[in-house]
């Protein structure tokens, strides 16, 4: 394992498909077993969030002993609304855990609002990813409700900027 020098975000590229393909099955397949459902990023055309410039691909670069080797290590697909920006979804390769990727996601979508003028962030998870709700309260989210969508029960969530 090589130490981490720098992460990148950039958007993604149609050659990154399988990568971000990758990263998604790892992030989002363990929590099928909670509820025997599966989440909606499992089946998400990836491909056409590339092309219309909505998925935005973070990059981590290995240490000198790497040679410099990039390594995709999580995504974000932004949707910019009228009056908000949706974080329609967010995954870090498991094996990344730990090392700030999702931190560094989160930091880059709200940079992004602010930039695009946009005064919110919105997003949406299960019930189920209660750790991941944990982690969107702790950045400043607040619940705004609750829905059932595809068969899936999910919390709505706001950040205002």
């Amino acid at each position: 394992m090589h130490d981490i020098i720098s992460t990148a975000i950039r958007l993604a590229e149609p050659g990154d498909l399988v990568a971000i393909q990758t990263i998604a099955e790892a992030a989002y397949r363990p929590y099928v077993a909670r509820n025997g459902l599966e989440p909606a990023p499992l089946h998400e055309d990836y491909a056409a969030r590339i092309a219309g410039g909505q998925l935005w691909l973070l990059l981590e670069e290995a240490a000198p002993g790497g040679a410099g080797h990039e390594r995709p290590r999580g995504f974000l697909v932004l949707i910019e609304e009228h009056d908000h920006l949706l974080l329609d979804n967010i995954a870090v390769d498991p094996a990344a855990h730990g090392r700030g990727h999702g931190r560094a996601l989160l930091d880059f979508a709200e940079g992004y609002a602010k930039w695009a003028r946009l005064p919110a962030i919105r997003l949406y998870t299960q019930e189920i990813m209660v750790e991941n709700i944990a982690i969107y309260c702790r950045r400043g989210y607040v619940e705004t409700h609750r829905a059932t969508e595809h068969g899936l029960p999910r919390i709505h969530m706001e950040k205002r900027l």
